[in-house]
């Protein structure tokens, strides 16, 4: 199959993709033409960043300042063995093009921060979230609303997980569900550890709400939060 824009060589490993009725060969366009930002490249980001490379995503930024730990491949997928003490981006960035040599990775191996957020984020149509932080959530949101592009949130700790999209189409921001004060009084609890498939399972969400989001199909998370807890598998949907 020949989809216009798209590598004639390379067109067929989108098949089971463009096969889909709601999806199809106007959706991968789309993908093609896409370009989205991911900050941080760890638990949440590892699955986001390899399933959006496999998916098509023309264009994916990748921003995160810390080297591959040995205590990071219990979950972080993206990353080997003899890749300890190497910057994640650059790891990440050469996984991805080993993936798919079609698309465009950017990586900045550094934070995402005040100085540099505005600079970065206004490359891409999208922002999603892969950190350990509110101070970066708080960045994010405030980034995306200034620069009026989506926000796709996702958060896990121990055996739970977070999951919403925000700044989308007129929807709720990050702010309207954790009012800064609220925050950090949960951040000063602390989280004790993550069970490996955990950010995993909620990565995986993000990139099927960013390739939703990218393409128009379906039922986003605007304005909803998906919360799962892994232990006993319930999950519920909240109105924000």
């Amino acid at each position: 199959m020949k989809i216009e824009g798209i590598n004639p060589h390379i067109s067929t490993r989108y098949d089971r993709q463009t096969m889909l009725p709601q999806f199809g060969e106007d959706g991968q366009r789309k993908l093609s033409s896409a370009r989205v930002l991911l900050v941080g490249v760890g638990g949440l980001g590892s699955p986001v960043a390899l399933y959006l490379a496999g998916a098509g995503v023309g264009r994916i930024g990748l921003i995160d300042p810390d080297i591959v730990s040995e205590s990071n491949l219990q979950r972080q997928i993206l990353y080997k063995e003899n890749e300890t003490g190497l910057p994640k981006v650059e790891c990440a960035k050469k996984r991805l093009i080993e993936l798919n040599s079609t698309i465009r990775v950017d990586s900045y191996a550094c934070r995402f921060e005040k100085d540099n957020a505005k600079e970065i984020a206004s490359q891409y149509d999208l922002i999603i979230d892969g950190c350990d932080n509110f101070a970066t959530r708080y960045l994010i949101d405030d980034i995306s609303v200034e620069l009026n592009i989506p926000y796709i949130y996702g958060s896990i700790g121990e055996f739970h997980g977070q999951l919403s999209v925000f700044n989308y189409n007129g929807g709720c921001r990050y702010r309207d569900l954790y009012p800064e004060e609220d925050a950090e009084q949960c951040d000063s609890q602390g989280i004790n550890g993550v069970l490996a498939p955990v950010p995993g399972i909620i990565g995986t969400l993000q990139a099927i709400e960013t390739i939703k989001v990218i393409t128009g199909i379906g039922k986003t998370l605007r304005n909803r939060l998906l919360m799962v807890n892994m232990l006993t598998m319930d999950m519920v949907v909240l109105d924000i």
